[in-house]
Protein backbone atom coordinates (compact mmCIF):
# COMPACT_ATOMS: atom_id res chain seq x y z
CA UNK A 1 0.00 0.00 0.00
CA UNK A 2 1.52 3.41 -1.05
CA UNK A 3 2.68 5.38 2.47
CA UNK A 4 0.71 8.70 1.87
CA UNK A 5 -3.00 6.32 1.59
CA UNK A 6 -1.75 4.83 4.81
CA UNK A 7 -0.95 7.81 6.74
CA UNK A 8 -4.21 9.02 5.22
CA UNK A 9 -6.69 5.97 6.16
CA UNK A 10 -4.81 6.01 9.60
CA UNK A 11 -5.62 9.78 9.91
CA UNK A 12 -9.13 8.98 8.99
CA UNK A 13 -9.52 6.60 11.86
CA UNK A 14 -7.67 8.84 14.06
CA UNK A 15 -9.95 11.70 13.46
CA UNK A 16 -13.08 9.80 13.46
CA UNK A 17 -12.57 8.39 16.71
CA UNK A 18 -11.03 11.55 18.27
CA UNK A 19 -15.05 13.19 16.99
CA UNK A 20 -16.72 10.64 18.50
CA UNK A 21 -14.75 10.95 21.69
CA UNK A 22 -14.96 14.82 21.35
CA UNK A 23 -18.73 14.89 21.01
CA UNK A 24 -19.52 12.48 23.75
CA UNK A 25 -17.74 15.28 26.21
CA UNK A 26 -19.57 18.09 24.39
CA UNK A 27 -23.24 16.48 24.51
CA UNK A 28 -25.60 18.85 25.94
CA UNK A 29 -27.53 16.40 27.90
CA UNK A 30 -26.34 14.36 31.17
CA UNK A 31 -23.48 11.31 30.88
CA UNK A 32 -26.88 8.88 31.79
CA UNK A 33 -28.74 10.00 29.14
CA UNK A 34 -26.23 10.48 26.63
CA UNK A 35 -25.63 6.65 27.36
CA UNK A 36 -29.37 5.30 27.08
CA UNK A 37 -29.23 7.27 23.98
CA UNK A 38 -26.14 5.57 22.64
CA UNK A 39 -27.45 2.32 23.95
CA UNK A 40 -30.62 2.88 21.93
CA UNK A 41 -28.92 3.50 19.08
CA UNK A 42 -26.61 0.72 18.77
CA UNK A 43 -29.46 -1.71 19.56
CA UNK A 44 -31.58 -0.20 16.93
CA UNK A 45 -28.48 -0.34 14.34
CA UNK A 46 -27.65 -4.41 15.18
CA UNK A 47 -31.73 -4.98 14.66
CA UNK A 48 -30.99 -3.17 10.86
CA UNK A 49 -27.63 -5.39 10.51
CA UNK A 50 -29.99 -8.64 12.12
CA UNK A 51 -32.58 -7.76 9.42
CA UNK A 52 -29.50 -7.37 6.92
CA UNK A 53 -28.59 -10.49 7.21
CA UNK A 54 -31.43 -12.21 7.29
CA UNK A 55 -32.38 -11.27 4.11
CA UNK A 56 -28.87 -11.83 2.62
CA UNK A 57 -29.63 -15.34 3.96
CA UNK A 58 -32.08 -15.74 2.67
CA UNK A 59 -30.80 -14.19 -0.82
CA UNK A 60 -28.14 -17.04 -0.69
CA UNK A 61 -30.00 -19.68 0.42
CA UNK A 62 -32.81 -18.92 -2.67
CA UNK A 63 -29.31 -18.56 -5.48
CA UNK A 64 -28.10 -21.61 -4.32
CA UNK A 65 -31.40 -23.64 -4.82
CA UNK A 66 -31.36 -22.55 -7.92
CA UNK A 67 -27.84 -22.59 -9.52
CA UNK A 68 -28.32 -26.36 -7.78
CA UNK A 69 -31.20 -26.33 -10.09
CA UNK A 70 -29.77 -25.34 -13.03
CA UNK A 71 -26.74 -26.98 -12.52
CA UNK A 72 -28.09 -30.41 -11.85
CA UNK A 73 -30.07 -30.11 -14.40
CA UNK A 74 -27.32 -28.88 -17.21
CA UNK A 75 -25.44 -32.26 -16.20
CA UNK A 76 -28.06 -34.11 -16.76
CA UNK A 77 -28.50 -32.98 -20.23
CA UNK A 78 -24.93 -32.96 -20.59
CA UNK A 79 -25.09 -37.11 -19.60
CA UNK A 80 -27.93 -37.85 -21.66
CA UNK A 81 -25.94 -36.14 -24.92
CA UNK A 82 -22.86 -38.10 -23.40
CA UNK A 83 -25.56 -41.22 -23.87
CA UNK A 84 -26.54 -40.63 -27.07
CA UNK A 85 -22.80 -39.72 -28.85
CA UNK A 86 -22.33 -43.36 -27.38
CA UNK A 87 -25.35 -44.96 -29.44
CA UNK A 88 -24.67 -42.95 -32.15
CA UNK A 89 -20.89 -44.44 -32.11
CA UNK A 90 -21.64 -47.84 -31.79
CA UNK A 91 -24.26 -47.84 -34.13
CA UNK A 92 -21.65 -46.02 -36.44
CA UNK A 93 -19.19 -48.91 -35.57
CA UNK A 94 -21.93 -51.70 -36.10
CA UNK A 95 -22.41 -50.10 -39.78
CA UNK A 96 -18.49 -50.10 -40.16
CA UNK A 97 -17.98 -53.78 -39.33
CA UNK A 98 -20.79 -54.79 -41.25
CA UNK A 99 -19.88 -53.32 -44.24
Amino acid sequence: MNKRLEYFVIGILVGGVAGVIIGLLFAPDAGSRTRRRLVEEATRVAEAARGVAERAEHAVEVLGSKMDHYLGRDEEVAWRKVHEIRQGVHRYSGTVVSS
